[in-house]
């Protein structure tokens, strides 16, 4: 049989030439061109000549939950005055209407008008305009954490987690692009909570920028405090690196989750092989997919829950979860396959994972067999009424309108899932799981929600 021989391009344009004959050098250096010309305009500061149109949400795209700050008529007018201080006084009386209509639909303003047409990814570095490589090294940063195929809700400049903010609104993003691309190796950009404060002297060897977000001194750090105050443009929860420019996804969090699941494995059941075992948990976004992924390392079975659609297709797509099924029935027979061939397996399972559990004790009942053995939870428990958790009474879509609708209600629905999730765990555990909080607020929620009854 003859071997098929491999062809070696020393370029991308060489690539791109033999993939589409009729895409010559010229061609590919026009595209390559207008990519830049692009990036250059990003850079210079924000379009007020001719404003872009408000082409409002992408329906295309995932969208961050509506916020429901509770705003009194003056905190929405200094929302107003804050979002319009990033542009000239004679653009207020246009912008003014829109950006109002944006905080009583949304509870933000996020300023979809100027929201930049150029596709958001990680450019080369070497294609941005900039004075020095450090200020290309942030852009490119910048542009990764809200590209579509990375960020949680790339139009509301949230990265993952839930709320963990870019940027406030997309004023600040073309500011600091224009401040990056004038800055020198003896300047630093200073950013408050995704405001930027400005460039200022420094040295070669200091930081060229600094940044601070969601600093609250601890009387004014309540729930409550911050949705006001993140409505207002005043601060912003950043996460560990959405805020700060640095977000590597699942990859950056999988080692650590490794670790957890076979440390585990270690102390709870006393082996390191963790083949036929079974490891249940909830969530698939930015760090919590990394779940799926480190069980299949680690060797057990990894059955994981998300009720939302487009994070758990993602991490399919990137073959981060083998499988996916939303039928409990199913889920249950992979388990009880996998368990028997001690396949290493990561399940996704699009449900809610109270639902899951409260199956899984079913099943303890009916016939007697434990089908799990390690547990914990990654919900993002630290924003449990704006989109961290979803009550398994509701769906996802009556979930996302209700905790508009009627915040208390909701706030208390999630209050009776969190009862039914930890007693649904506690039953299991009784019977010979192990479980553990993953330092996601879990208990802490749990405990507010009246459920203080918890075996470890």
């Amino acid at each position: 049989m003859r071997k098929r021989r491999r062809k070696v391009f020393k370029s991308v344009t060489s690539f791109v030439s033999h993939i589409v004959p009729q895409l010559h050098t010229y061609s590919f250096s026009s595209l390559l061109a207008g990519v830049m010309t692009s990036l250059k305009e990003l850079c210079g500061g924000l379009p007020l000549d001719t404003l872009p149109p408000n082409r409002g949400r992408d329906p295309n795209l995932p969208h961050a939950p509506i916020r429901t700050p509770n705003l009194t008529a003056e905190e929405k007018r200094l929302a107003l005055r804050n979002a319009l201080r990033y542009f000239p006084p004679a653009l207020h009386a246009s912008l003014a209407p829109e950006f109002a209509q944006e905080l009583t639909q949304y509870g933000h303003i996020y300023m979809y008008r100027f929201c930049p047409t150029l596709c958001m990814r990680a450019y080369p570095i070497d294609q941005y305009p900039c004075r020095t490589r450090h200020a290309a090294a942030i852009m490119h940063m910048i542009m990764n954490n809200l590209d579509p195929a990375v960020a949680q809700f790339p139009q509301e400049l949230v990265t993952y987690g839930g709320n963990g903010q870019v940027f406030s609104n997309w004023a600040q993003f073309w500011l600091v692009f224009h401040y990056l691309s004038t800055m020198t190796e003896e300047q630093t950009l200073v950013m408050y909570s995704g405001h930027p404060l400005g460039l200022f002297p420094s040295l070669p060897s200091s930081p060229r920028c600094v940044i601070t977000n969601g600093m609250v001194i601890p009387n004014y750090s309540s729930r409550e405090s911050y949705e006001k105050m993140f409505a207002l443009g005043n601060t912003m929860y950043g996460q560990m690196t959405a805020g700060s420019y640095c977000y590597i996804g699942p990859q950056g969090i999988v080692h650590g989750t490794l670790l957890t699941v076979l440390n585990a494995g270690r102390r709870y059941l006393g082996t390191s092989d963790l083949r036929g075992r079974v490891f249940v948990s909830s969530g698939l976004g930015g760090m919590s997919g990394a779940q799926a992924k480190a069980a299949v390392i680690a060797g057990c079975i990894g059955v994981i829950a998300e009720v939302d659609e487009a994070p758990l297709r993602k991490r399919h797509e990137q073959g981060w979860v083998m499988e996916v099924t939303k039928d409990l029935d199913h889920c249950i027979q992979r388990i009880r396959e996998a368990r028997r061939s001690k396949m290493a397996l990561s399940l996704g399972y699009h449900g809610n994972i109270v639902a899951l559990w409260e199956r899984l004790w079913q099943e303890y009942e009916h016939t007697g067999e434990l089908l799990v053995d390690l547990g914990s939870d990654q919900t993002s428990l630290h924003n449990p009424f704006s989109g961290g958790y979803y009550p398994v009474q509701l769906s996802f879509t009556q979930a996302n309108q209700l905790m508009n609708a009627d915040p208390q209600r909701f706030r208390d629905t999630v209050h009776e899932s969190l009862r039914r999730h930890v007693a649904a765990i506690n039953k299991l555990v009784e019977k010979g799981m192990f479980f553990w909080d993953y330092g996601n607020a879990f208990l802490l929620e749990a405990k507010r929600a009246g459920e203080c009854y918890y075996m470890l």
